[in-house]
């Protein structure tokens, strides 16, 4: 059976849900190799072998810390000359899509990006994707070299198929090219203690009816109830309400959670694209016509500073 490269994301060899989810995937269109870079490979290692990899690469230099993508996209590039794979696949975030697409142009091959679902085919895999603000789902494939793929984090759950997962060294030569921009500090982000946005299984969004910084306890409130992420529209981000690392949209982040609560967000087309493909949306809005419930799968019409209190309230009595 082909092999499949699979690119790696952690954090010091804790492996992210997206990356089992990719392993998931790679098991229909054939045998998963993951590709480890950087520290952690040991405790990585087992995790992944759990989830499918027959084999683990592993490479750690100073470069894939030290400077932007390109190290790590040398490191993949290495990794698909030793394996010669049938397909590659990548998370979607905004470093797997850069890294995902350098690799593409490197090897000449065409490039798929947030796919929702992967298949294969008699032509090469075929990944499922919700384009034009998720209006239309289409399925494509690759015609020209071997396909790059990113997959959107929440695409499949992940699923344990123990396989070898035996561990081999990955030769890696950092060229100088590669070296033109360098990180000179780090801020590390303070931990809310909730999920990753574009990796929770449930997110709570604010917008412009949320009416101002202060009342968005409200919604952090239902959000840490349901043991969710906490998201935002633009017009609450613009507005200074919520930080831009949780706005949910085109020109923010796509989530796909099981389920999406929207409270106080009219649905606008640019809302609409980051968050679409979940797969259960509720929307709380106290105009019957905003746009958001002609997607919705269940609709309240009322004031989300009564209901969004008392629904917490509900979640926590039958919690407790």
């Amino acid at each position: 059976m082909a092999e499949i490269l699979v690119y790696v994301d952690h954090v010091d060899g804790a492996v992210r849900k997206p990356t089992l989810e990719l392993l998931t995937l790679a098991r229909r269109i054939g045998e998963p190799v993951a590709v480890h870079l950087g520290a952690g490979a040991d405790t990585a290692a087992p995790v992944l072998a759990e989830h499918g990899a027959v084999k683990v690469l592993t490479a750690d230099a100073p470069e894939f810390a030290e400077y932007l993508v390109a190290p790590k996209v040398d490191a993949l590039q290495a990794a698909y000359d030793a394996v010669s794979p049938a397909a590659v696949l990548v998370p979607s975030s905004a470093e797997g899509k850069e890294i995902a697409a350098r690799l593409a142009v490197r090897i000449g091959s065409g490039i798929i990006t947030d796919a929702v679902d992967l298949e294969a085919g008699d032509e090469g895999p075929v990944a499922t994707q919700s384009v034009f603000a998720a209006s239309f789902t289409t399925k494509s494939r690759v015609s020209k070299g071997t396909p790059v793929i990113t997959v959107k984090p929440n695409s499949a759950a992940p699923e344990a198929a123990p396989a070898a997962g035996t561990v081999e060294q990955l030769a890696v030569t950092v060229a100088d090219s590669s070296k033109g921009t360098k990180i000179v500090s780090r801020t590390p982000r303070e931990s809310t203690g909730r999920p990753e946005l574009t990796e929770a299984a449930i997110v709570v969004s604010g917008g412009r009816g949320v009416n101002g910084a202060e009342n968005f306890p409200v919604i952090e409130a239902l959000a840490d109830s349901l043991g969710a992420a906490v998201g935002a529209s633009r017009a609450a981000v613009d507005a200074g309400w919520y930080p831009h690392t949780n706005q949910v949209g085109q020109t923010g982040k796509s989530v796909s959670p099981q389920l999406y609560i929207a409270a106080g967000i009219s649905g606008a087309i640019q809302h609409r694209a980051g968050m679409q493909t979940s797969k259960t949306i509720v929307a709380i809005n106290k105009d019957s016509e905003a746009p958001i419930f002609d997607l919705v799968d269940y609709g309240v019409v009322g004031d989300l500073f009564d209901v969004v209190p008392a629904l917490t309230e509900e979640v926590k009595a039958r919690k407790g």
